[in-house]
């Protein structure tokens, strides 16, 4: 009896070991790409990532079991943009971001987007904030790491300012948005929040001159398009729906 039960503990241990091992296997891991830039053009303020646009997909995919990895185009901890940190703009995801002190360490020890590979993950998602049109709209290796998502038919996810990281992006000799549906921060919004002047292009502009189908809901009100693999909404409303729309397709991948 001794030895039966010995061995049923044994088939059962390594059994556990095996699901554990496959679930990590068909665990998703999805790279969050931030923006290094924290000048606000010539105004003399701070810009960075806003929080909400971080916080609210973040916690959407990692509490359904998704790996996280951050990176950004310097490495390290990327500028936060101190208007997403007042308490007017603050929701329930950024409460939380401000007390986690595991996410927050993570934050300051982002890698340096040269040093990531795309073969690594299964998505990559860009927050915004004003930050990633100054550096990331023009970074190479930003431009080089979504154009090999994309023709790795892995979804590219963009949120409120990110949309503008595709200004540059070409796939087969065309710009990547060309003919596609996308939403993005409007020019409604940028004139309500008094930086139509600063920013360095009208992130709504750039997609129609380079050939999208621009959409956009009424101002600062949740909206996501997708089209393909390629996921973009309008506004820090818009954050979650993005994600949802992001882990639909990584779960259609299974």
């Amino acid at each position: 009896m001794k030895k039966i039960a010995l061995f049923t503990i044994i088939v059962a241990t390594v059994n556990c070991f095996t699901t554990t091992a496959q679930n990590q296997k068909n665990m998703k891991k999805v790279l969050f790409v931030l923006t290094s830039h924290d000048k606000l053009g010539n105004t003399g303020e701070k810009t960075g990532f806003w929080t909400e646009e971080f916080a609210a997909p973040y916690y959407e995919l990692a509490d359904q079991g998704v790996q996280i990895e951050i990176a950004t185009p310097l490495g390290g901890q990327p500028p936060i943009d101190p208007k997403s940190a007042d308490p007017a703009s603050a929701t329930a995801d950024t409460k939380r971001f401000d007390a986690d002190t595991a996410l927050l360490n993570k934050l300051k020890n982002t890698k340096k987007l040269s040093e990531v590979n795309e073969a690594d993950y299964d998505a990559v998602f860009y927050p915004g904030g004003h930050g990633p049109l100054w550096d990331l709209a023009t970074d190479k290796n930003s431009k080089a790491l979504i154009e090999a998502f994309y023709n790795h038919n892995k979804p590219v996810a963009f949120v409120c300012h990110a949309p503008g990281v595709l200004k540059e992006v070409k796939v087969d000799g065309e710009y990547l948005v060309k003919g596609k549906k996308v939403t993005g921060f409007s020019n409604t919004e940028e004139a309500a929040v008094g930086l139509t002047n600063v920013v360095p292009f009208l992130l709504e502009e750039v997609l129609q001159a380079h050939g999208a189908t621009y959409s956009k809901a009424a101002d600062w009100q949740p909206y996501a398009v997708e089209d393909g693999l390629l996921i973009t909404g309008q506004n820090p409303a818009s954050s979650k729906l993005v994600a949802e729309k992001l882990f639909q397709q990584l779960n259609s991948k299974n």
